[in-house]
C-alpha cells in the first residue's frame, strides 16, 4: 500500500491534535523516564509528549515515512522509529505508552492491548484514544460506496478488515483484571466544517486512504465525486452555511 499524504493529514492538524491534547490530560504524573508515542504520525503528538514530560525519553513510532520525515524535522529532542505497532514489543518496565488514534488500525487491538500492558511496569501507563466513528454517516457511505460499483471486488474485502471498535464495558473488562487504576470515556466533538469537500479531505488523509489505493486514477475520481455527492444528501447545511461532522473518539487511560 502507498504512502499517506501528510499534507492532507495535516490540513486537521488542529483537530485531530485536540484528542490528543485532552487524553494526555488525563495522564497522571507518574514521572516517566521512557514515553513511546504509537502511531506518533507526523509528530503532533509526539510534541505534547515532550512538552508534558521534558526529561524523559520520547520515542515515536510509525510505518509511514512520510510521517516519520515530518515528524523528525519538526520535534528537537524525540527518537523516531519506523515499526508496525500491531509487531512491535517494547522492552520490559515501560512508562507510559500513548496511542491517539492508531490502535483501532489493528484488527485486533484487544489482543494488543493486553500484550502492551504486560510491558508496563508497576505504576506505569498506557493511554489510549480511538476514533468510534464506523456507524457514523462519513464511514457507513464509505463502505456503501465500495460494495456498489466496479470496484467492489477489490474494496469490499478491505471493507471487512476495518477493526470494530467495541463498547466501552468491553474494554473495562478486558483492562480492569490487569490494572489497579482505569479510567475510560467517550465523547463525541462535533466539528463544523466548510463544505462537503473538505469532509472528503479531512478522509482523503486518514481512512479513505485504504479504499483509495486498490483502484486507478479514473476510478479514484468517480469513487471520490460518488462519495462526495452522498455527503452532500446525507449531512444538511447549517443556517451559516456549515456542516457538522460528528466525531465519537474512545479514551482510556490505564496504570498497572
Amino acid at each position: 500500500m502507498g504512502d499517506l499524504n501528510t499534507a492532507l493529514y495535516m490540513k486537521f492538524e488542529n483537530e485531530r491534535t485536540r484528542a490528543a491534547s485532552n487524553l494526555l490530560a488525563q495522564v497522571p504524573d507518574i514521572n516517566p523516564r521512557i514515553v513511546y508515542d504509537l502511531g506518533c504520525g507526523p509528530g503532533n503528538s509526539t510534541q505534547l509528549l515532550r512538552r508534558r514530560f521534558p526529561s524523559a525519553s520520547v520515542i515515536g513510532l510509525d510505518s509511514s515515512n512520510n510521517m516519520l520525515q515530518v515528524a523528525r524535522s519538526r520535534v528537537t529532542g524525540a527518537q523516531f522509529l519506523k515499526e508496525d505497532i500491531e509487531f512491535w514489543l517494547p522492552p520490559k518496565d515501560v512508562d507510559l505508552l500513548f496511542a491517539n488514534a492508531s490502535l483501532h488500525f489493528v484488527r485486533d487491538h484487544y489482543k494488543l492491548m493486553v500484550r502492551l500492558v504486560s510491558c508496563l511496569n508497576e505504576g506505569g501507563c498506557i493511554a489510549v484514544q480511538m476514533p468510534n466513528n464506523m456507524q457514523e454517516d462519513s464511514h457507513a457511505l464509505m463502505r456503501m460506496i465500495a460494495a456498489d460499483g466496479p470496484w467492489a471486488d477489490r474494496l469490499v474485502p478491505i471493507a471487512k478488515t476495518r477493526a470494530i471498535i467495541g463498547p466501552s464495558d468491553e474494554y473495562y473488562r478486558l483492562l480492569a483484571p490487569i490494572c489497579s487504576k482505569l479510567d475510560i470515556w467517550q465523547t463525541t466533538y462535533i466539528h463544523p466544517i466548510d463544505t462537503p469537500d473538505r469532509i472528503v479531505e479531512w478522509f482523503e488523509g486518514a481512512e479513505l486512504h485504504a479504499f483509495l489505493e486498490p483502484l486507478y486514477p479514473e476510478e479514484r475520481g468517480e469513487f471520490l465525486a460518488r462519495y462526495r455527492a452522498a455527503l452532500s444528501e446525507s449531512y444538511a447545511p447549517q443556517p451559516d452555511g456549515k456542516f457538522l461532522l460528528r466525531y465519537p473518539r474512545l479514551f482510556f487511560v490505564a496504570q498497572k
